[in-house]
């Protein structure tokens, strides 16, 4: 079993990552643990920040690190929430006071222009300068909803309706909502670069 530090305080993300990969013979552990301080996220992509993130978390905790910087990014509002959707509200992590925010910035626009998609970049690193980090991307496109349903999930999953789906992503089975996820999506293409480096 190989320990790998989750650059992330995010107790979701740490339950989804060692429920995705629970077969894959890694085994993540908060950066938390190692008292390893959350990052600087100064990077203009999600590529950018997931690099910063799992450096600093590799560099001080000496181990490999992956992180995940994700986001819903909305059409209408040009994209935004996007890099800033965790602290959209002004308060990291406020999940209500965000939703309250994005719905909002979206009062009044009609159903066809409240298209989104949520976004997951994952940055795998075996040391702190590992120079061909493995990166893996998934998207996961619908629409924001009016009003919050669901009590699975966290974040904006209860504003998110994905396209296909008639329940949003907070009321979607955690089961099913892992594997057809932005961050699944990427998760299932990282398992298969890493198997793709084990052959």
């Amino acid at each position: 079993m190989t320990r790998i530090v989750l650059a992330s305080s995010n107790p979701g993300k740490l339950k989804e990552f060692n429920a995705l990969l629970a077969d894959s013979g890694l085994h993540f552990e908060p950066q938390s643990a190692f008292n390893v301080p959350d990052a600087d996220e100064t990077g203009l992509t999600f590529v950018e920040n997931a690099l910063l993130k799992a450096r600093h978390a590799s560099r001080l905790s000496g181990l490999p690190a992956l992180a995940d910087d994700s986001g819903l990014c909305v059409e209408h509002l040009r994209g935004a929430p996007g890099l800033y959707s965790a602290r959209y509200s002004g308060n990291h992590g406020d999940n209500a006071a965000n939703n309250a925010k994005l719905l909002r910035e979206l009062d009044g626009v009609p159903t066809e222009q409240r298209g989104a998609f949520f976004i997951s970049v994952l940055v795998l690193l075996q040391h702190a300068d590992d120079p061909a980090p493995l990166i893996a991307e998934g998207r996961w496109h619908g629409r924001v909803l009016t009003e919050e349903r669901g009590e699975h999930g966290f974040g904006y999953d209860p504003l998110f309706l994905p396209n296909g789906e008639t329940v949003s992503a907070a009321e979607l089975s955690p089961g099913l909502k892992n594997r057809i996820s932005h961050r699944g999506r990427a998760l299932a293409l990282l398992r298969s670069q890493l198997a793709e480096q084990h052959r």
